[in-house]
């Protein structure tokens, strides 16, 4: 299961961001054809953040679409899978989005002094 080491790195970036303040609440965008499982994610983020500034913190996660560009014609197609044939019959398609992996957003407490 990669997604533990994908949680692991996503635990780090945070927490380091964060700067030791505690984090609420993180919104990852995660892309349909990125083979990462959002479920994995979810299981996972509960399990590595136990101890760190992250613990407790709400997990949102986005998931984006695949969609493809034909060489051939120029349309923008959605994509299931990371191939695909556009309606002109071209199997030239080049990837635009659903493969990605985001920290979009990462809201901490405040603190009152």
């Amino acid at each position: 299961m990669h997604e533990l080491g994908i949680t692991q790195n996503i635990i780090a970036i945070v927490a380091e961001h964060a700067q030791g303040s505690k984090v609420q609440r993180v919104l990852l965008e995660i892309g349909k054809l990125s083979a990462i499982m959002p479920d994995a994610i979810r299981f996972c983020f509960d399990i590595c953040s136990q101890g760190t500034v992250l613990e407790g913190a709400k997990l949102e996660i986005l998931e984006t679409p695949g969609l493809g560009k034909c060489r051939e014609c120029g349309a923008t197609i959605p994509l299931e899978q990371p191939f695909g044939k556009c309606q002109c019959g071209s199997t030239q398609i080049d990837l635009i989005a659903g493969e990605e992996l985001k920290i979009k957003e990462i809201e901490i407490e405040e603190i009152c002094v």
